[in-house]
This record gives C-alpha cells, sequence and structure tokens, in this order.
C-alpha cells in the first residue's frame, strides 16, 4: 500500500509513526514544504525570547532521525501543487531544483494546517510585520531582532500567540502594545475572567489597546505606523500579526473535497473527506464541538495528534473514531497561568443553552502551607439538568491540575453536582482535603439543593438602592472601608447574630463577602432566621477586578489608548 500525506508537524508526522506501527510493508512518503518535518509549534515564542536557547530544540525529528526510525520518506522542501482523485495521483513540486512531478497513491491523508490569517490591509507585505507560526518566521524575526535591536514592537491580536510572543518581547526588554478589535484577549474566556488575564499583562508593562481595529501599517521613518480605526496610529520597531488562524485547504478546494466552516474540510468521525480513500487532520479540518455536537474548528495540537492517529487506524483497516474536540486549553501569562476547558458562558449562550455558573477563589493548596494562592476558578453548567458545559480557571500553581480534572469530567458526562464526589489526591503542599473542583461540586449541589440562592455580576447595577432590598456586606469593617459596592451596608459575619435586629425580615437580602464564602455562612444563618437570601458569585475580589478593568478599558477607549 502506498500512502502519502501531505505535510507533517503534529497531525502528519503521528500518523506517520502511527501507520508505520501498524504495516511494516507498506511505502509511506510525507510532502512538507517547509524545510521542517516535525517541530514544536507552541514552543516557538520562547525561542524568540531565549527561554529556549537552542533552536534546535525546536525541531522533534529531522528526516534522517524520522527515516531511521520508521522508514517513513520525508520529503522537506516539497509542495504538492495539486490532487488528482480521479486518478488517485499528486502533483509535486521541488522547491529546492524546481522539478515536478506527479505521484500516485492508495491512500492520501491531508494535514496542511492553518495558516497565520492576513487581512487584505495596506501595508502588511512591509518587511517589518510579520507573521508566526512556522520555524522559518520565528528565525526571521529573531534574525531581526539580532541585526535591528527593535526597542518596541505592536501585536495585533489577542490570542495564544500574541501573549506569549508580547511576555517574551518583554524578556528582552522591548515595549509591547497589543491591539485587539473585541474588548478582551483570549476568546476561549469569559470577558470577566479575561480581567484577571488584562491585569496581568498590565503588571508585565504590556500596552493593551482593547475595542480598536488595525486598518493598516505604513512605514514612517525606521519604523511602522499601525493604523487604527478612530484613533491615532501607533508607531513601533517591528509589528506581529497574530490575528487568527485560518484552514490551509486551497488544495482541498480545488480537488473538490467538501468544505465546511471557514473553509476547512469537511470529515467524518473516522476523518474521512467526501472523497474515497483520502482522509483529512489537524487545524484544517471540521469537527464536532465535544459539549454542544455542532460543528467547529478547533486548532490545537491535542486533538491534531489525536486525529492523526486515528485516521491511520483506518487507513489500516481499523475502525477508529473521533469523538470531537471541547478546547481544552493552557496558557502561561508572565507569572500565572490561564486555562479553559468546553464552553465559556458566552458561547454556551450562543449555543442556545440556560446557563447557570458558580465562581470561586479556592487557594492552590492548603492555607496553612506556607506558598499557597490564590485562583479565580468559573464552572459553568446547563440549569435545570447540571450538566458540566465549561470551566475557565487563573491562578498560579494547581491551575492546569484543575482545568485537566474538570476536562475530564466534561468528557465522562458528569454532572456539575457529581464533581464534589471526586475522590482526589491531598497532601498540603499541593491540594486542600476539599480540593477547589469539590468546591465547585458543593456549590452546585447547595444551587440544586436551594440551600444556597445566588445574584450575579450582572446584576449590581440593576440592584434598587431605594430600600426595597437589603444590601449587605459582610467583610470586616477595614475591608469594607477599603472599598464596597455602592448602597451597601457593613455587618461582619462574626457580629451578625447579635445585629439580627438591624435588618427587616420582609426584604431580600442580597449579600457579598471577599470570595463568597463569608457571605455564604451569614446567608445560611439569616434563612435560619426566615430571611430571604442571595450571595453574589465571585465575591469582592472578583468584582473588584472586574470593574477595574472595564473601568481602564472604558478610559483608554476614550482617550485613545491604554497605558501599563
Amino acid at each position: 500500500m502506498k500512502i502519502f500525506i501531505i505535510g507533517g508537524v503534529a497531525g502528519g508526522a503521528t500518523a506517520a509513526a502511527r501507520l508505520r506501527r501498524l504495516d511494516e510493508q507498506a511505502e509511506i512518503v510525507v510532502f512538507e514544504r517547509s524545510g521542517y518535518v516535525s517541530y514544536a509549534n507552541c514552543g516557538l515564542p520562547y525561542y524568540i525570547g531565549g527561554t529556549i536557547a537552542d533552536a534546535g530544540a525546536l525541531t522533534l525529528q529531522t528526516p534522517e532521525s524520522f527515516f531511521a526510525r520508521f522508514r517513513v520518506d520525508m520529503r522537506v522542501r516539497h509542495e504538492v501543487t495539486a490532487i488528482h482523485p480521479e486518478k488517485k495521483t499528486i502533483s509535486v513540486k521541488n522547491l529546492e531544483t524546481g522539478e515536478e512531478f506527479e505521484e500516485s497513491y492508495d491512500k492520501l491523508l491531508l494535514s496542511p494546517g492553518a495558516k497565520p490569517t492576513q487581512p487584505r490591509l495596506p501595508g502588511v507585505g512591509l518587511e517589518k510585520v510579520f507573521t508566526l507560526r512556522t520555524v522559518e518566521d520565528t528565525l526571521r524575526i529573531k534574525d531581526y531582532i539580532n541585526a535591528h535591536h527593535p526597542r518596541s514592537a505592536v501585536l495585533a491580536g489577542g490570542g495564544f500567540i500574541s501573549l506569549e510572543v508580547a511576555e517574551n518581547l518583554r524578556e528582552l526588554g522591548m515595549d509591547v502594545t497589543i491591539v485587539q478589535r473585541p474588548k478582551q484577549l483570549m476568546n476561549p474566556f469569559d470577558p470577566d475572567m479575561a480581567a484577571f488575564i488584562h491585569g496581568e499583562m498590565r503588571w508585565g508593562g504590556v500596552k493593551l489597546a482593547l475595542g480598536h481595529t488595525v486598518e493598516g501599517f505604513s512605514q514612517k521613518g525606521n519604523g511602522i505606523d499601525v493604523l487604527l480605526k478612530d484613533s491615532a496610529p501607533l508607531h513601533a520597531d517591528m509589528v506581529v500579526l497574530a490575528i487568527g488562524v485560518t484552514p490551509d485547504t486551497a488544495l482541498a478546494k480545488e480537488a473538490g473535497l467538501e468544505l465546511g466552516l471557514k473553509g476547512s474540510i469537511v470529515v467524518n468521525d473516522r476523518m474521512e473527506t467526501s472523497v474515497p480513500d483520502v482522509y483529512a487532520v489537524g487545524d484544517a479540518v471540521q469537527v464536532k464541538h465535544f459539549v454542544t455536537g455542532e460543528d467547529a474548528v478547533i486548532s490545537l495540537a491535542g486533538p491534531a495528534n489525536k486525529q492523526g492517529r486515528i485516521a491511520a487506524d483506518n487507513i489500516c483497516g481499523g475502525d477508529s473514531r473521533y469523538r470531537g474536540s471541547q478546547g481544552s486549553s493552557v496558557i502561561k501569562v508572565l507569572r500565572m497561568t490561564a486555562a479553559a476547558t468546553g464552553l465559556n458562558e458566552q458561547s454556551a449562550q450562543k449555543a442556545g443553552l440556560d446557563v447557570d455558573k458558580v465562581i470561586l477563589s479556592p487557594m492552590s493548596h492548603a492555607g496553612y502551607y506556607p506558598g499557597g494562592r490564590v485562583m479565580t476558578m468559573k464552572v459553568v453548567f446547563e440549569r435545570g439538568t447540571y450538566r458540566l458545559l465549561g470551566a475557565q480557571i487563573v491562578g498560579y500553581e494547581g491551575v492546569d491540575k484543575r482545568i485537566d480534572v474538570l476536562a475530564t469530567a466534561i468528557r465522562c458526562g458528569m454532572k456539575a453536582a457529581d464533581l464534589k464526589d471526586l475522590d482526589l489526591a491531598y497532601a498540603p503542599p499541593y491540594s486542600s482535603a476539599k480540593d477547589p473542583v469539590n468546591m465547585a461540586g458543593f456549590m452546585v449541589e447547595n444551587l440544586k439543593n436551594g440551600v444556597m440562592k445566588q445574584w450575579y455580576l450582572e446584576d449590581v447595577d440593576a440592584l434598587p438602592r431605594d430600600g426595597s432590598v437589603t444590601l449587605l456586606d459582610t467583610r470586616t469593617e477595614m475591608e469594607f472601608n477599603a472599598g464596597h459596592m455602592d448602597g451597601f451596608v457593613n455587618i461582619p459575619v462574626d457580629d451578625l447574630r447579635q445585629r439580627l435586629g438591624e435588618l427587616d425580615k420582609g426584604k431580600p437580602v442580597y449579600l457579598v463577602c471577599q470570595s463568597g464564602l463569608r457571605s455564604y455562612i451569614a446567608a445560611r444563618i439569616l434563612t435560619g432566621h426566615g430571611f430571604d437570601c442571595y450571595n453574589f458569585a465571585g465575591g469582592y475580589r472578583y468584582y473588584d477586578a472586574v470593574k477595574h478593568d472595564r473601568c481602564l478599558i472604558e478610559q483608554a477607549t476614550a482617550c485613545g489608548m491604554e497605558q501599563a
């Protein structure tokens, strides 16, 4: 059997290795138009900043090492220029020699990946405007920095690559500004959770121009102007376009394969395309979202690797199935870690789901053990059914551990309240006897059983301040005086039983504390005395961070630019 693979890296290289493990006799050829067949995409920004010092460390396999172990013919600098499904052939061009030839296949696997989104804007082709997707892109940026020593950079886009590049350019001492059309970074996160990411980026000296649209680039002096809609241009020594990626599917389109969202290749759960004996995997394919069952394009290395393995199984006569992507991801944000899985609140609402959530601020490990840090967790579930839909966490140590537990719970179809039953490892340096994931489950169970009722950030401005409800802050007097929500009165939770006479049982009570714990205790006290109580989801710490972030964004929009 002759198997051709178009594209290496995650999906293609994984498929090639799996194919050889399943079939020692097959002829396997990988055509890769770049000079690198298997490299660490996710490590590229860290080479620019010097965290990864050796460029060779980015290359996971060379054509020679791959052939030595797997007897797979890895042809780098070879571009497939056409697919001819009716003849089961492909046209190939050797980019080193210019030679063109045609080859026949029995099975064909497409792993073309995605390419950086490049809007049709004036100045996109200027030499100081870079994209980052391949090793060659990385070396080009690194060489430019080494040769010209730029002091400033503008990054267009606010996703994974942009944040990682921003961090690494700051490590080099450069002045960095991120321009993003939406008023938040990192779209997998809801705006409230993104506020914590914004705060960390500002702490690191990164300027944020959120809610601004890039309209083009113009050479000016020794630098470049980034032209913004309805705002003054930003001047920098270099620009990195990190607006996102687009499935690289021109070949598939020309060959008549069925295309879907964003021009992606439509595949079934066996990774088969609409054309017999042609498979596709990775960033170029349309998949099903695991939570909603809807079509989606999710460009992540984990799904691409799994899909490559599944396609190889099926090419060799197996029956492996891809069950869908849920978008589990994690990113280092300077000192912090941010992670998400499944649906965020906004995407769940757009999918037509009736959504509820719990927001908590647990410690990364036992409070009495030194070094614990607070994380912010948001767990999203379906109202009524309590189906677990997604989660987001921003914090320090232990974030990746908790998001992986929650991702597994979603994959296993657990209900949100069932999180309380998970038997998770505990020792004081690593966790608490009631792990943060368990705590989320306890909170959902309290909602389900009517032990707790919540009110939310989106309710703050609508709360009546006319005395018809009681607005109660249960923190200490010192905490309250340092900052509080308008209209709230202060009765510390430990004084509450002695001061019940100050409250009117005929009025609903809306409670808040720093994290939500003390106000929950206060709600139980008041409920036991006949009050109707609602606890604020997230606590004042969460409220203050989100409100501060929104104020900075609005001020920057009004004034033209945000300062770090």
